[in-house]
């Protein structure tokens, strides 16, 4: 019964959600795609006999499409014999899920309905599903373990404030969390959480997002993006990254001030969400400031010392943060999304600075903290205050890249040991698959 409701619940919400949909695919350029998978779970999956068995990995966008990158590398190492399907909720998460696994089978994650689950679930008729960070849906638990197939969350993490809503709904969240064979969280905090909302076999394994990540500010890509954008060797160079608004208005502000004592500045902006991306052109071209897109850089061109850089690209933040001396860590300032990853560029060995709201990485910001690899600004004049200063002191900036790429390095290794769980889950989930 409890499922049929939530189908009614669903409905009616997406009822709701319509016009503003409309609004988002005709306004905004964010048309739905994959409604025939989403709807309906009619999912394209070549079965081709060999009776291998299947993995199925979700990654709801972009963020958990790269930390599942590290992880499937492994697998497919350790398992060759397995065969691994991909699935992602956003539009921008599957274009990056198709590029970086293009030899992959990648779908889009169905809604939660339970005919859309079921006819998925029986199409690719997984052994295993490995869902990452929090992506836990009721009736694709609850038709999976129908089905006999084995679940397991990779990479957990429950916020105090996440775990106390969950904990408002009681027997319902317990149900759906009981289900799970195996969590891997990413912290002692996180694991308890888990525990408490009915998480049976739930172990604190770290956080995968550290591994993976380069610390050689020289790789191939970040070499390559230097060239392109015509990054000078000589050149100071600040990253404002995963930036929200106004984040972007305030880093316009504080460059501004700092070119006239470091005229060999350079700022490259990376808004968050590829919507923005003309929102923060307009600015740019309101300041007054010489800006160029990376859209319409190609390859030759001569950049100007003096102007901004718009990244209004996907999937190229991660090459970006390696030419960062002082790094910004965006949505961190306007108290609305609980800060974005600073991994990469405290891997890199930047000068990492975040805003007071931060609680999507808690425990990784209360460590950069405690060892020295990372500033927390309270607000804009702090911002500006702490990026003068640090342009201004070459020392400063080496002491807190060192401590933060150090960090990274002593974090390293959850990858192998959520592998090794799986490896025991797959034991007996080699067995079962979801009914034909």
């Amino acid at each position: 019964m409890l499922p049929y409701l939530l189908n009614l619940i669903y409905v009616c919400v997406w009822i709701m959600l319509m016009p503003w949909l409309c609004w988002q695919a005709w306004f905004r350029n964010k048309p739905m795609r994959g409604l025939s998978a989403k709807w309906f779970g009619q999912v394209e999956f070549n079965d081709d006999g060999r009776g291998t068995p299947v993995v199925w990995f979700h990654g709801v966008s972009v963020g958990e499409i790269h930390l599942l990158r590290q992880v499937v590398a492994t697998f497919r190492r350790r398992f060759p014999e397995w065969r691994c399907v991909i699935s992602t909720t956003t539009n921008t998460g599957y274009d990056e899920a198709c590029k970086h696994f293009a030899d992959l089978t990648v779908i889009y994650w169905p809604f939660d309905f339970t005919w859309a689950v079921d006819a998925a679930l029986r199409t690719i008729q997984p052994s295993l599903v490995v869902l990452s960070e929090g992506e836990v849906w009721p009736n694709f638990i609850w038709t999976a373990k129908r089905l006999g197939v084995k679940v397991a969350l990779i990479n957990g993490r429950m916020s105090p404030t996440s775990a106390s809503r969950f904990a408002f709904f009681g027997w319902f969240v317990r149900s759906v969390f009981s289900q799970l064979d195996w969590i891997g969280a990413q912290n002692d905090e996180y694991q308890r959480h888990y525990r408490d909302l009915g998480g049976v076999n739930v172990v604190a394994t770290g956080n995968i997002k550290y591994d993976g990540v380069s610390v050689d500010r020289h790789n191939p890509k970040t070499e390559a993006m230097r060239t392109l954008l015509g990054i000078a060797e000589n050149a100071l160079v600040w990253v404002a990254g995963s930036t929200q608004d106004p984040e972007e208005a305030l880093a316009i502000d504080v460059y501004r001030k700092a070119r006239d004592t470091h005229p060999n500045l350079r700022l490259i902006l990376v808004p968050r969400h590829p919507e923005r991306f003309d929102d923060v052109a307009r600015l740019l071209e309101r300041s007054g400031l010489p800006f160029v897109r990376r859209s319409e850089i190609k390859p030759g061109d001569v950049m100007a010392d003096d102007c901004i850089i718009l990244i209004d690209t996907i999937g190229e933040l991660s090459a970006v943060w390696g030419l960062a001396d002082i790094a910004f860590v965006g949505g961190s300032l306007d108290g609305k999304r609980g800060g974005q990853n600073m991994i990469e560029p405290s891997a890199y060995g930047a000068a990492v600075l975040f805003g007071p709201h931060t609680w999507n990485f808690k425990q990784t910001v209360a460590d950069l903290l405690t060892g020295g690899g990372a500033v927390q600004v309270d607000d804009a004049a702090a911002l500006e205050a702490t990026v003068l200063r640090l342009l201004g002191n070459a020392e400063a900036r080496r002491r807190l890249g060192d401590a933060a790429r150090a960090f990274v390095l002593s974090q390293q290794g959850a990858t192998e040991r959520t592998l090794d769980a799986l490896q025991t889950l797959m034991g007996y989930a080699t067995e079962t698959k979801a009914a034909a």
